[in-house]
């Protein structure tokens, strides 16, 4: 054997390693990187001090690491009022006068504004004549102009309403001096709203306009695909660098906490993770046990951020530290082959629940059960500005697929007590088959 090197090792080598270690112990989190690795000035500091110790320790670890956001450009003003442009034309072909909304992607995606939710209704009402205005409880109204008439917004007429009155019938009313007589509804109105319309503008008359939205956002354009694309190959060469890091010993907190560190400091924001380790991984959303990682253990990790409001969703398993079992190997390639045969079946023209059947089927070829034994979700969902929209890649969607349409690709398989195996991919319909955002999991070696 070598007799050890007495040179001391580079400091940011070494430093890495003592917060790899520290992460590993569990200190990290809650205690920065603890005294070992403080001076005493920031001993000295007072407790709130650890929390930011723990974040600036972690950038440490991803200093490689830089923003890459403006790379890609944001949806432009000029590009929101071509959507309500478009989204005129639809409602006159769905026989609607007005679409109303309230604050969420459709509204973001039409206008740029976000508004929190809360009893009071905030709402967008898009006209089929091309117009819009805006219904905001009226000590709101101040506010809500700093938003509506910013440089970049939309404009428009604000109809208020005071706390003693409610805006059901002050909305019913405008709608009526509009020559408005079909209200569609966003789908994802809330109840109390859409009831207190029905009663003050008649039930008979106001109709959920799903189709409508289906048509105005399911079909993303070339900038979307761009956003989504850059927003999914980020996310994955997030996870790749993550791994890197992972030690045993590590929680699922502290293992996601990896995964978020690394897509923020490329870029992304609201960054999300769900990271599943040995026997919990069999539960597709995580269980109450969750053990410290051991090397050869399955990792699953299920993360995803947003870029310039476009979001990214994908998962990778994968073995640590260790060589694959075959069992694991087994199942790995079933579902990647799963997933493969999925999105060869991909194809304008389509039905939706034929891609998921065609996953389906190769689960059940293999070995593992028909219907949902072992593959217990759907195949996929829509992805853009909602991390889940329409359409979906399910058993029971009759939606036909159309090029620009963007949905995950994410077959699995789960054996309680055992393991579970998911890989997703972003996929989009193209004019003759389909594309994917981002590279395919090679191996349940690691997460590239």
């Amino acid at each position: 054997m070598d007799a050890p090197d007495p040179r001391p090792a580079p400091a940011t080598h070494s430093r890495r390693a003592l917060i790899q270690r520290s992460l590993a112990a569990g200190t990290l989190a809650a205690t920065g990187l603890g005294s070992s690795c403080r001076s005493a000035q920031s001993a000295a500091n007072p407790p709130d001090s650890a929390a930011e110790d723990s974040r600036a320790a972690l950038d440490e670890l991803f200093s490689d690491l830089s923003d890459q956001s403006g790379g890609t450009e944001p949806i432009s003003s000029a590009e929101r009022a071509g959507r309500r442009e478009r989204l005129a034309g639809l409602m006159s072909r769905a026989g609607v006068d007005a679409l109303m909304m309230e604050s969420g992607a459709t509204m973001s995606y039409l206008t740029g504004v976000r508004w929190g939710h809360s009893e009071r209704l905030f709402a967008l009402v898009a006209l089929a004549d091309g117009k819009h205005f805006w219904v905001c409880p009226a000590f709101e109204a101040e506010r809500a102009r700093l938003a509506i008439d910013a440089a970049d917004g939309p404009g428009g007429e604000i109809l208020t309403w005071d706390e003693h009155e409610y805006p059901f019938e002050p909305l019913a009313s405008a709608l009526r001096e509009h020559g408005t007589q079909r209200l569609g509804v966003e789908p994802a109105l809330r109840h109390r709203f859409v009831a207190g319309m029905q009663e003050s503008f008649g039930i008979q008359n106001v109709v959920t306009s799903t189709d409508v939205v289906i048509e105005l956002r399911g079909r993303k354009d070339a900038h979307e695909q761009a956003l989504l694309r850059r927003a999914n190959e980020l996310t994955q060469q997030a996870i790749l660098a993550a791994s890197e890091h992972v030690r045993a010993g590590m929680t699922r907190a502290q293992v996601a906490e990896l995964m978020r560190t690394a897509q923020q400091k490329l870029g992304l924001e609201r960054v999300w993770t769900l990271a599943l380790v040995g026997p919990a991984s069999a539960y597709p959303h995580g269980g109450a046990h969750q053990p410290p990682l051991e090397r050869g253990d399955v990792i699953l990790v299920d993360t995803g951020g947003s870029l310039h409001g476009y979001q990214s969703d994908n998962t990778r398993s994968w073995i640590f530290g260790a060589p694959v079992p075959g069992r694991v190997d087994e199942v790995w390639n079933v579902v990647r082959d799963a997933q493969k045969l999925a999105f060869e079946a991909i194809r304008p023209g389509r039905p939706c629940r034929e891609i998921d059947r065609t996953a389906r089927a190769r689960i059940s070829a293999g070995g593992f059960g028909s219907g949902y034994e072992t593959f217990t979700h759907r195949l996929g969902h829509g992805i853009g500005m909602e991390t889940h929209e329409d359409p979906y890649f399910d058993g029971g969607s009759d939606v036909i697929l159309a090029p620009g349409m963007t949905l995950s690709n994410e077959p699995g398989i789960y054996l309680y007590g055992e393991f579970g195996i998911r890989i997703e991919d972003i996929v989009v319909v193209t004019s003759d088959g389909a594309d994917h955002f981002g590279t395919w999991q090679q191996s349940p070696a690691s997460p590239a």
